[in-house]
This record gives C-alpha cells, sequence and structure tokens, in this order.
C-alpha cells in the first residue's frame, strides 16, 4: 500500500502509546499497493501495521475492521485490529481514520507451489464458512455499480479493441447480475482481493490473509474466481485447468460448491477479471499522488479478460 500520508514517527509513538502496544523503535512506509498508507510498526513488545485509510472513511471501517477480528477470534490467520480502552477498531493518525494490525509471520509466494496454491483454496472456504455469522453487512465496493460508473469514461480512453471488449463484456456481467441464477448464488462475507501478494507463508504453512479492506458482503463464488484467477493462472492470460480443477477440489474439502456454482464459475471468471481490469485502468488514467506509488498493469486483466471469454473453464 503506498504512502500517501507522511506519518510523523511521534504521532505514530502517541497512538501506539494509548494502545498499549509499547514504545516505538522503528516505523517503516510499506511501497506495495495503491488503496491505503501502510507502515511496519517495531515496538519493544511486538511488531505491528499502521494503516491509514486514505479512501474508506470512518462510518466504512466497521465492516472490514469487524470482519478481521471476527475471523481471527474463530481461529483464521487474520491480522486481529488492536482496539482502545473503550472497544473502539478504529483510531485516528494524522487527522485520518487509521487502524493498528498485528503483524502475521511468513512472506508472500509469487511462484506458489500446488500444495500452497491448495491451502489457499481450503483457507478462503475456511472464511466463507466462519463469516457466515458475522452481522454486518457491505455491498462490493468494486461491483457493478462501479464498473457502470467508470465503464463510460473510461472507454474511450482505450484503442478500440480494448473498448469493444470493455463494453460488451460490462453488457454480459449487467445481464448476468439480473438473472435468477446469479441472485440466488450463495452469500456472505468475502475477502475480493485475495491475490499472491495477500497471503503469507512460512514453508508450506499458510500464516496470514492480509488486506481485507476490498472484502464485501458478495457472493462466495466471486470470492473464489478472483482466486483461481490469480492463484491458477499464467502471465499469457491463460489458466491452468490442472491447477484450478486441484483449486476447486481443495476448496470443496471444506465447502462443497452447490451446483448452480459449478454452472456459473465461467461467468464469474469473466466477472472477476473485468472488475480488476477496470479498477486498474481507473488507478492508471486517474492517479494520485503518493510517495511510493506503483500502480498495476491493466493490460494483464485485459490479457485474462480475453482468454476467459474465449476459453470458458468450469470443473
Amino acid at each position: 500500500m503506498a504512502v500517501f500520508t507522511e506519518v510523523p514517527f511521534s504521532d505514530a509513538a502517541a497512538l501506539l502509546s494509548r494502545l498499549g502496544a509499547g514504545e516505538l523503535l522503528s516505523l517503516t512506509g510499506i511501497p506495495a499497493g495503491i488503496e491505503n498508507t501502510n507502515y511496519f510498526a517495531v515496538t519493544a513488545e511486538r511488531q505491528l501495521v499502521i494503516t491509514v485509510f486514505e479512501r474508506l472513511s470512518r462510518s466504512e471501517l466497521p465492516f472490514y475492521l469487524g470482519l478481521m477480528e471476527h475471523l481471527a477470534l474463530r481461529g483464521l490467520p487474520v491480522p486481529r485490529p488492536l482496539a482502545a480502552d473503550s472497544g473502539e477498531l478504529t483510531h485516528t493518525l494524522s487527522g485520518k481514520p487509521a487502524a493498528v494490525t498485528l503483524r502475521l509471520p511468513g512472506a508472500p509466494q509469487l511462484t506458489p507451489t500446488p500444495l500452497q496454491s491448495e491451502r489457499v483454496a481450503q483457507t478462503l472456504a475456511q472464511l466463507h464458512v466462519a463469516g457466515r455469522d458475522y452481522a454486518r453487512q457491505q455491498p462490493n465496493p468494486r461491483g457493478l455499480a462501479f464498473w457502470e460508473a467508470s465503464v463510460p469514461w473510461l472507454a474511450p480512453l482505450l484503442p478500440q479493441a480494448s473498448r469493444a471488449l470493455l463494453t460488451s463484456e460490462l453488457v454480459f456481467q449487467q445481464q448476468l447480475a439480473a438473472s435468477t441464477a446469479y441472485t440466488a448464488l450463495p452469500r456472505g462475507a468475502t475477502h475480493g482481493d485475495l491475490f499472491r501478494d495477500n497471503v503469507l507463508f512460512e514453508n508450506d504453512r499458510l500464516t496470514g490473509l492480509l488486506d481485507f479492506y476490498f472484502a464485501a458482503t458478495d457472493s462466495f463464488l466471486f470470492d473464489l474466481a478472483v482466486c483461481l484467477n490469480d492463484w491458477c493462472g499464467a502471465p499469457d492470460g491463460s489458466l491452468s485447468t490442472e491447477r484450478a480443477a486441484d483449486f476447486v477440489t481443495a476448496y470443496e474439502r471444506v465447502r462443497e460448491l452447490e451446483e448452480l456454482e459449478r454452472e456459473l464459475i465461467p461467468a464469474c471468471l469473466r466477472a472477476a477479471a473485468l472488475r480488476f481490469w477496470i479498477t486498474r485502468l481507473v488507478d492508471v488514467h486517474r492517479p494520485r499522488d503518493a510517495s511510493l506509488l506503483k500502480p498495476h498493469d491493466p493490460a494483464q486483466f485485459e490479457r485474462i479478460l480475453q482468454r476467459r471469454v474465449a476459453e470458458p473453464w468450469q470443473p
């Protein structure tokens, strides 16, 4: 997550002191990502992550932080937010809403082994099961309404072939979202952004799920499709059908898919590709100032969408 807000050391130290987290020894900005400002903070007692929210409002944060606490209390490897004495999970830093979470061990595996991918699938299913009784609701902030608002101004900026793909796929997804089949899909708390760089491992042991700030109340299938495109995909946009089948099998060891979900996997793989193509286009064409900002390449998800349209897959 890029550094948009430069946090003075003294301000961070004061916040951590109020939370009983110990004396701050070091504070280091994290350059990865594009949504929030994040710092690694080391105190005399523990290692933490401080997040300053650049887009999310204070009123939106209880859903995300509450979900993280909910899942952590149920044994999932999720960074649990530190609460104030009042129980409040949202704090203030540099005049913006902020959170402090425990830093989990491990590191991302950007070229995961089949076993590591299967661990992700099982943990995703565990998240879906554990989140069923999470009371708060939150529509997907980067769902269909966001696509419909973004495509009209993005399309004229693209080459003709890309413009045609973007606009035609939006129509397809609008029709899908309006269908009785899609509205009947099982729903609940979802992560929404479980890419390789948001999962931590120590060897083959999955130690952390990160970045819950695109979580939502959405179809479990869309969450699964996001993972399939990333964990089972290749740089040319193709999907490894063998790894995808193994991923679904591992997921179903925890939560079995309904027949309707199986039928809609090809359409949801396309939806997941479109979602990230649009958001990456927005980040490129409407950039924000940030001292370490590194926007992702939209072309990756254009390639993925092209392949999912041309080569539909279902287990």
